[in-house]
Parts: structure tokens; sequence; C-alpha cells
């Protein structure tokens, strides 16, 4: 077994990644704090061809240096959108048809596992802040709450693992399923 180049490993370029067929996938960060976790969250996105991240209240936005040493240039391939509230896009996307789902640990969350997209719809995920989730008026905006299995001790998961897992998923059943 032999590590592959990065040259043998056939990525695509911004101007082809830009024109490339995206998965129905757009994510909202809700008062992300970490830089590096947005950055995180750009380079994930990248990696599975999502529409669009919206950067909403404390989010920051590019160009920041914690962004760009996660992002490694996804800052500049995946588009992406400021808003002081996070409330605009979501009545947006809901507007155009996109299904809404706070990830989040609720009363009425769905488990990653159970969690079926219909293909025939678009998907907008929501991330929240690190320490304080979703916010609640957020939460009451959306669809569908989602949440991931946990077994341990920590009753959470780092907003950017959280975001690679959901997004996998998305991607997978988008693209990989039959």
């Amino acid at each position: 077994m032999r590590k592959l180049k990065n040259d043998e490993l056939g990525r695509l370029s911004v101007e082809d990644f830009k024109k490339a067929k995206k998965t129905p996938v757009v994510v909202i960060l809700d008062n992300v704090r970490s830089s590096h976790n947005i950055g995180s969250v750009f380079r994930t996105s990248d990696a599975f061809l999502v529409e669009a991240i919206y950067l909403c209240g404390i989010t920051s936005k590019p160009p920041h240096k914690d962004i760009h040493k996660t992002a490694l240039g996804a800052t500049e391939s995946v588009e992406w959108y400021y808003c002081e509230k996070t409330l605009e896009p979501l009545r947006s996307l809901k507007e155009k048809g996109y299904i809404l789902v706070a990830v989040e640990q609720t009363t009425e969350s769905i488990s990653l596992q159970h969690f079926r997209i219909d293909r025939s719809k678009s998907y907008a995920f929501v991330f929240g802040h690190e320490v304080r989730g979703v916010d609640q008026q957020v939460v009451d905006e959306c669809d569908i709450s989602l949440d991931i299995p946990q077994y341990g001790t920590k009753h959470s998961l780092n907003i950017s693992v959280t975001a690679g897992l959901v997004i996998w998923e998305a991607f997978r059943q988008f693209r990989m399923e039959k």
C-alpha cells in the first residue's frame, strides 16, 4: 500500500467546483464563536459539494486568519453569505422549499441513524454556538431537529465534528444510496 500524492487525488479546481453539481444542502452557522470551527465547516462543505454556508450573528467571516488556517482555501470554493440574524436566511430558504433542520437535542429530535433524506427536497442544516447550541427561536422555525446519539459522559460533540457527521450523512444519502 502506498499513500497517494495530492496530484493523484483527482480534486476539482475552484472553477470546476463552482460549476459542479452541488449536493442540495446548505449549512447555517448560528452564532458559532470559534473561527477554527468555522474553517473546518468550510473544508467539510467543500469536500461534500455543499451549495452554500450562511454565517450568522457573531460567526466570523472570511477573510480571517484562523478561518483560513483550517479551511485551507475552501472559503474560495464554497459560496458563503453573512446575515446578522439567523432567522433571515431560514425564512428565505423555507420560502424556497428547503427543509430546515436544527442539529440540536430537543424533545422531538430524530437520531441521525434514523434520519432519511427525501431526495426531491433541499435541506438547510443549522449548527449552533459551542456552548448554548442552536438558539430556541431558531429551533422554533425549523421543521425537524436532529441529534447524534452519544454514549459517554459528555452531552455534545464539537460543532465541527457534528457538522462533519451530518454533512457526510446527507451527502451519502443524496449521492451514494440507490
